[in-house]
C-alpha cells in the first residue's frame, strides 16, 4: 500500500533530510524531475498502458534527469530549464 499511494502523489522536499546537502541547481532539476516523472506516470497508467511499459517510460526519463545532474556538477552545460 505504501508504494501506491507514493505513485499516486508528489513527495515534498521535506521527505528526505539528505537532500538539502545538495546544491540548489541540484535540487531545482531533481524537483523538476519529481514533478515531471510523477505525472509522466499517472498519465500513462491513467491511459490504461501496462504496468511494466509505464515504469519502462519513467525509468527512461529518470536516465535524462540523472544524467543532467552529473552534468550539473561536473560544471557542464546540461540544457535542462530547471534553474534554482
Amino acid at each position: 500500500m505504501g508504494l501506491d499511494v507514493h505513485r499516486e502523489t508528489i513527495v515534498t522536499a521535506v521527505a528526505s533530510p539528505g537532500r538539502q546537502k545538495a546544491p540548489d541547481r541540484v535540487q531545482a532539476i531533481a524537483w523538476a524531475a519529481q514533478k515531471r516523472l510523477c505525472g509522466r506516470y499517472r498519465r500513462l497508467s491513467n491511459r490504461g498502458m501496462p504496468k511494466n511499459r509505464v515504469v519502462t517510460a519513467v525509468a527512461r526519463g529518470l536516465v535524462g534527469f540523472i544524467w543532467a545532474i552529473a552534468r550539473e556538477v561536473e560544471g557542464k552545460p546540461h540544457g535542462t530549464r530547471a534553474i534554482a
